[in-house]
């Protein structure tokens, strides 16, 4: 049973869901501004923070299993370093296929400094928005992790959401393991939303594709 502070959390991460996806709206010229009120209320009162992706290969193991799984995945309408931190597992778009996402670690933000363990390369630091994702399966070449290692810092704004909780089978499942600040800030949407009967349920469908 959800407590009456772990809804009140909830209700105030909806509230600032609905205003942040308004106003992403509203600057890409989906909304106009009579019409940003509505939408918050109507935001707030509709549809979830979470949503299901279905994410398989070796990558992200041990963190997430290579022959594939269903993740509960947090929302992140507008992605900034104040809500998305280093540590946090993170589905984000492929930058080298359009239509594709991927799922990787968030290893740095803008103005941390970027050493590479290869002293040919020249350290640098990462500019406005950018970020610097990574594999969690320190086995890859990083030709096979395809992270930032062979492309490149992404811009923050690539970041669809945080992977909050991994479901491998039935009885394998459970939260993933984030930045402290991620699984603070992320315990009442889990205890709220979570529903692993369809999160089963979507991953055989997926599965079975």
């Amino acid at each position: 049973m959800v407590s009456p502070a772990m809804w009140s959390r909830y209700l105030l991460h909806k509230f600032n869901y609905s205003v942040n996806l308004t106003m992403k709206n509203h600057r890409i010229g989906h909304i106009a501004e009579t019409q940003i009120n509505d939408s918050v209320w109507k935001n707030l009162f509709q549809g979830k923070l979470t949503f299901i992706h279905w994410n398989k290969g070796p990558e992200m193991e041990p963190t997430l299993a290579a022959q594939g799984g269903t993740l509960l995945v947090r929302k992140m309408p507008l992605p900034t370093p104040n809500n998305v931190f280093v540590g946090d597992v993170l589905v984000l778009k492929d930058p080298e296929k359009p239509d594709d996402y991927l799922v990787r670690r968030l290893a740095a933000v803008e103005g941390q400094e970027m050493v590479s363990t290869d002293e040919k390369d020249t350290p640098f630091a990462l500019e406005e928005d950018e970020c610097w994702v990574l594999a969690d399966n320190h086995l890859l070449k990083p030709k096979e992790a395809r992270d930032s290692r062979t492309f490149g810092p992404l811009s923050i704004s690539d970041v669809i959401g945080r992977v909050i909780y991994s479901m491998r089978s039935a009885v394998d499942h459970g939260p993933v393991k984030n930045s402290p600040k991620g699984l603070l800030s992320d315990a009442s949407v889990l205890m709220v939303e979570l529903d692993v009967d369809e999160m089963a349920k979507s991953q055989s469908d997926l599965s079975s594709k």
